[in-house]
């Protein structure tokens, strides 16, 4: 852990994220009062050959950073000068990594829908990759389980199953399964493939007899102590250790990297959702993440569905991206769906031959406007499918608070109801190339509008350059001036969606508004299938100016405090301002005719200024 006792001796820090590709360092300092990022340097990722030292590509990134802040960081050998005194030298190194494919697990429970699903649960929100789900009822025939273990070579595999004092059988039977499958790990030949057990305590001794002699056997507290609760805490934690010890310890130059640092790696996905559950719990706000990258998309959410605890959700769609992935966005979302939001005609051959190519050439970016459309259209299916994807994983505790029979518990379809509430949602904060790097603000506020049809009134904003999961790992060590830097200088404020929930099939008002914007007050009536923009920015400090809104949703729609009922808010400014959405939810493009759909979506476009009028 940090050397650091007190967090208050901390100020100035340096922190990295070791990517598959790209290496990016930020500088942190405290200054009048108040942390803030400095300068940010990155250089390519050094894991693999000619190099295979992790080492040096996160000491290219540190030496521009040196460059560009003009403050000295290494010493002559290459270490860091700590602690800082003046213009040189830090108080602390902190490090995220996700190179080399981050951390791919397997997960085993002996219920899919229960024991199994929230072993999944635990593995991704410490980061990992789910690779696949072995289950007793997973309609695999054993000797498919257990070649489908040996085939994967994950990082590690956590295993589950049963609740305290229940059942032993099946637990110690998926135990044997993987013994038989004698599974090696994907990284080093000379160590044992780590395995966490997690399940009935009252199984622990016999799953240790079947597997002690062939993997590194861990065990912790039980996942489902009971049927009505999870406990992730624990097996979370050792995954974590279990990524440090193993995992990383195999990748080259790692050991050199874990030396210098002053708090543990963590695996990147795990610190942008350490990140996000730090700012919601903070603000006691219900929150929601999405990262979109060239191969995965991962959807991170904190919602409090009893009112008192959060409740923290991760997902990677894995065949979602806009590069490596884009044919799987096609071929899930269909053209159909995918053309549903450009608002021209395109020839089909046209389309598809634009998507092979960027499957060949994943890391290009759109040369004409054209083709910038498409991809952004591309981008609002990708987060959309995400979100389903989801929506579904998010849900209450399977088989609790229910009259539920051994057959009910094996079936397939039985599932919970998803705790991800669009209504009650307070923020949702996009990243990835795709939505950080937009041309303009607007397309990505749009994109997220389009994608997760937030309900009521939700905030948007976008990570600026990428910096969360560095961020994530400083709450560990300074949570202070991880949340300070991350509001900011991370986030970038876009504004604040009002969408009227419910829909009508003829045209007329849904809401009748009134808000006091700084410039003088404005007010009137927001049609079914418009959109309005209204200009509310930034103060000097970078933090949204708010304007105090009064919303009156027609009968049949809702913003928050039920159908036909009046809110009273602070409405949240940004770049992009105040945006009403009266296309009613849920919304559905495909009710109107190709004609009335290009027209409507020219109509939007024009109005939040998403694309030069003359491109239109």
């Amino acid at each position: 852990m940090a050397r650091f006792e007190n967090p208050d001796d901390i100020k100035v820090i340096v922190a990295t994220d070791c990517g598959s590709t790209t290496t990016k360092a930020i500088l942190i300092e405290y200054i009048n009062g108040e942390f803030r990022l400095i300068v940010r340097g990155e250089a390519p990722t050094t894991v693999e050959a000619p190099f295979e030292d992790v080492t040096m590509g996160a000491l290219n990134a540190v030496a521009e950073v040196e460059e560009l802040s003009g403050r000295k960081l290494l010493d002559e050998n290459g270490r860091f000068i700590s602690p800082s005194q003046g213009k040189t030298g830090t108080d602390v190194y902190i490090s995220t990594s996700s190179a080399g494919g981050g951390l791919q697990m397997m997960v085993a429970g002996v219920v899919r829908s229960m024991t199994a699903e929230s072993a999944e649960r635990a593995a991704l929100g410490a980061g990992a990759i789910v690779m696949d789900v072995i289950a007793s009822n997973d309609k695999r025939l054993p000797h498919q389980q257990i070649e489908r273990i040996r085939a994967l070579r994950p990082d590690m595999i956590l295993l589950s199953g049963g609740i305290d004092g229940g059942t032993m059988t099946h637990v110690v039977e998926i135990a044997e399964l993987i013994s038989a499958a004698d599974p090696k790990p994907r990284l080093g030949s000379s160590y044992q493939l780590p395995i966490i057990y997690a399940g009935n305590k009252e199984a622990a001794t016999l799953v240790h007899d079947t597997l002690a002699d062939k993997v590194d056997l861990k065990t912790v507290a039980n996942l489902r102590p009971v049927l009505e609760r999870e406990n992730l805490g624990p097996a979370r934690e050792e995954i974590h250790e279990l990524f440090m010890e193993h995992v990383m310890a195999q990748a080259p130059g790692y050991r050199k990297l874990m030396s210098w640092t002053d708090a543990p790696i963590m695996p990147t996905p795990a610190a942008v959702g350490l990140i996000i559950q730090t700012i919601a719990n903070k603000y006691g706000i219900e929150a929601v993440g999405v990262d979109i990258g060239g191969a995965t998309t991962d959807v991170f959410s904190v919602f409090r569905p009893d009112s008192e605890t959060p409740v923290f959700n991760r997902t990677v769609s894995a065949n979602l991206g806009m590069s490596y992935s884009i044919s799987n966005v096609f071929a899930e979302a269909t053209l159909p769906m995918v053309m549903r939001w450009v608002p021209f005609k395109m020839d089909e051959r046209d389309l598809r031959n634009r998507v092979k190519n960027k499957m060949i050439r994943p890391t290009t970016i759109p040369q004409s406007m054209e083709e910038l459309i498409f991809e952004q259209a591309i981008a609002k299916e990708a987060l959309r499918l995400a979100l389903i994807q989801h929506k579904n994983f998010a849900t209450v505790l399977k088989g609790v608070q229910q009259q539920r029979t051994i057959a009910d518990a094996f079936d397939q379809s039985a599932s919970g109801a998803t705790i991800v509430n669009m209504m009650t949602l307070d923020m949702l904060i996009g990243s990835g190339g795709v939505l950080s790097h937009a041309p303009r603000r607007q397309q990505s506020a749009l994109m997220m509008i389009d994608a997760f049809l937030p309900e009521g009134v939700t905030r948007l904003a976008v990570d600026s350059i990428f910096m969360m999961p560095q961020l994530g790992v400083l709450t560990e060590v300074q949570a202070q001036a991880a949340t300070e830097v991350f509001e900011k200088d991370c986030l970038i404020h876009l504004g604040t969606c009002v969408a009227p929930s419910g829909t009508t099939k003829k045209a007329g008002p849904v809401l009748k508004y009134s808000i006091e914007l700084p410039g003088g007050p404005v007010s009137g009536t927001l049609e079914y299938l418009e959109m309005k923009r209204f200009e509310l920015g930034l103060q000097e400090n970078g933090l949204p100016m708010t304007a105090r809104a009064t919303l009156e949703p027609e009968r049949g729609f809702d913003v928050g405090a039920g159908k036909g009922n009046k809110v009273v808010k602070e409405l949240h400014g940004g770049v992009v301002g105040i945006v009403l959405d009266g296309r009613g939810r849920p919304f559905d493009l495909s009710t109107l005719s190709e004609d009335d759909r290009v027209t409507y979506l020219k109509k939007w476009m024009t109005e939040l200024n998403i694309y030069p009028a003359d491109k239109l």
